[in-house]
């Protein structure tokens, strides 16, 4: 590992094009449609005997021009996320949807034929399909819930100006918000990620204040933004239920994540009954803070006061070293990210909330956007986002159809990452307050990840259904306090306003039942790295060789090759006794 001095500022995308004014960026058009046009003749040569050669030819040319198209709405997503206020940026990312649902209605004949092949020779096909395979037996997949091409064609150009735009419509009303807050004396003008790290704050006063004042700008406009949820939920069931013939609006999700409903409901079912270690924590946090119970304004309070602060290029070595330590391959993944200004790292008005990390096409490092505040969280988060862009680069020897992990496997190595900083942080640390303070970070990370997700996801179901029954935004709110409180029980009081808090939560919007996948990554996580400490070195292959699939085999059957049953409720309890035991070793230490 070199020395570095890693700085906070913004990306650079030179990588994609040098800007809307780059000469390439409107060749990379012309190359698509060509690329296209030329396709479109495969048309009349696709036969239910067509030649494994001929296949192999088809669809390695269309994997090149679907990663030129990444690389479009890749950049223009980027650039958004960098400035979700900037015009140009708002009216290239429609434009580029708008293109690609175009081609992709130029091209759709191809889905259409190979979702329709009889399976003996779909089966001849795919022996011959190398890396190709896997996503061409996740497309048969959908064979059941196809349209006519009439139809396909006509869904793919109504979502660009219908769910897409009113995805884009939130979230540039969303990342526009600015808060006002009195903070220690003085008034402060804030973005959605300052005003979201005073949640964690040691002044409950404060913490409280500021949660107050997020529901306040955002309840200002909960009946339009309602009212977009509303929308979206309804074109999710009038196209996949109604039109589709999907039977629940989860399976859809399922579906595209190939993990069996029953999988996911078993997850959901134990999730409830474990419910209890976590009041258990929330039981033993009040204590700690010297109070009867937990307002859900202290969720997140810190149970030692600490100012520690990590300046970006500490955080960065911190969390380069954590991931050298366990395999240098990641360390020198992780660096490839930053050595490259791959991240955007500053905190500004206007630039998306939140984090993430963006991978284009495999041929591409990574892109990863952070709102760095210099809390240990945020070190975290940054340990989290660099480990999906190892987990990316693992995989990128795979083509751009196979190198995406579905999403309940895609938070696999962030998890790790985090798991792995966080035994960095206790190691390095003398001080037992701050160590103490680690510990119940990471259930609070826990709680974040796996009870709070799940009940999201519990919430999506209901109100998808209250929503095809006509319920009004209201409504919402009132059956969203209502799933708030089953999942605290008697351990934390709520406030009134917390019943506005799904209008903030972007992912059920715009990934509706995105959010159960950061539960099962992280319960799948829990089960791995109790292995790795068990194992040591042996079992660094058979982790690393579930990162390198990537998205190329289904995910159950990745799992059982590695000796992982989801599809049983005993594994997703032993994820739930590893939280059970470090309640247990809180209580001992408190």
């Amino acid at each position: 590992m070199t020395e570095q001095t890693y700085t906070q500022k913004a990306w650079s995308l030179k990588d994609l094009f040098s800007g809307f004014d780059d000469t390439n960026y409107e060749a990379t058009f012309k190359k698509i449609k060509a690329g296209v046009e030329k396709f479109e003749a495969y048309r009349d040569q696709l036969s239910p005997e067509l030649n494994e050669e001929q296949f192999v030819n088809i669809i390695t040319e269309y994997e090149q021009f679907f990663r030129l198209a990444h690389r479009l709405g890749g950049f223009t997503e980027l650039v958004f996320s960098a400035d979700t206020q900037d015009e140009k940026a708002q009216a290239e990312v429609a434009r580029v949807g708008q293109f690609h649902a175009e081609m992709g209605n130029k091209i759709i004949f191809f889905s259409l034929w190979w979702k329709a092949l009889d399976e003996d020779n779909a089966q001849r096909l795919l022996k011959a399909s190398g890396d190709f395979r896997y996503w061409l037996e996740a497309m048969r997949n959908f064979k059941d819930y196809t349209l006519s091409e009439p139809e396909e064609k006509i869904i793919n150009i109504k979502d660009v100006t219908g769910v897409n735009a009113l995805n884009m419509l939130y979230d540039s009303i969303t990342n526009r918000y600015t808060f006002k807050l009195e903070v220690d004396g003085e008034e402060k003008e804030m973005t959605r990620g300052e005003i979201s790290a005073l949640f964690k704050e040691d002044d409950p006063d404060l913490r409280a204040r500021a949660y107050q004042e997020l529901f306040r700008v955002y309840q200002q406009d909960a009946p339009i933004l309602g009212q977009i949820y509303q929308a979206i939920a309804r074109d999710w069931r009038n196209e996949n239920l109604n039109l589709r013939g999907f039977k629940k609006p989860l399976s859809v999700r399922n579906l595209v994540n190939d993990i069996p409903d029953e999988v996911v409901e078993t997850l959901l079912d134990v999730t409830k009954k474990n419910a209890k270690h976590f009041h258990r924590f929330f039981q033993l946090k009040a204590k700690r803070l010297g109070m009867d119970k937990l307002r859900r304004y202290d969720i997140y309070a810190p149970v030692e006061k600490s100012d520690k602060k990590y300046q970006f290029n500490q955080a960065a070595d911190i969390v380069l070293d954590s991931f050298y330590e366990f395999e240098p391959k990641f360390g020198d993944m992780a660096k490839k990210i930053l050595d490259e200004n791959h991240v955007d790292s500053e905190v500004r008005k206007g630039k998306m909330s939140g984090a993430f990390c963006a991978t284009i096409e495999p041929a591409l490092t990574p892109w990863v956007l952070l709102n760095y505040q210099e809390r240990p969280d945020d070190v975290a988060t940054m340990a989290h986002e660099l480990g999906h862009g190892i987990h990316s680069l693992m995989a990128q020897e795979h083509s751009a159809f196979t190198q995406h992990a579905c999403l309940p496997l895609a938070e696999t190595a962030s998890t790790f990452g985090e798991m792995m900083l966080i035994d960095k942080l206790l190691s390095q640390e003398t001080n037992e307050a701050v160590r103490r303070d680690l510990l119940f970070r990471q259930m609070d990370d826990s709680f974040a990840t796996i009870l709070r997700q799940n009940y999201f996801a519990m919430f999506e179901k209901e109100a998808h259904e209250m929503i095809a029954k006509g319920a009004q935004v209201s409504d919402l709110a009132d059956a969203y306090l209502k799933n708030l409180k089953s999942e605290f029980g008697d351990s934390v009081e709520i406030s009134d306003e917390f019943r506005w808090e799904w209008i903030t939560i972007p992912h059920i919007f715009n990934v509706p039942f995105y959010v159960y996948a950061y539960a099962f990554g992280q319960l799948l996580v829990l089960s791995l790295y109790k292995q790795y400490q068990e194992e040591g070195e042996s079992f660094k292959p058979r982790y690393m060789n579930i990162l390198a699939a990537g998205g190329s085999i289904a995910p159950v059957e990745l799992l059982a090759n590695a000796g992982i049953d989801v599809t049983t409720a005993e594994f997703w309890q032993g994820g739930y006794d590893v939280i059970d035991e470090m309640v247990t070793r809180l209580e001992a230490i408190s």
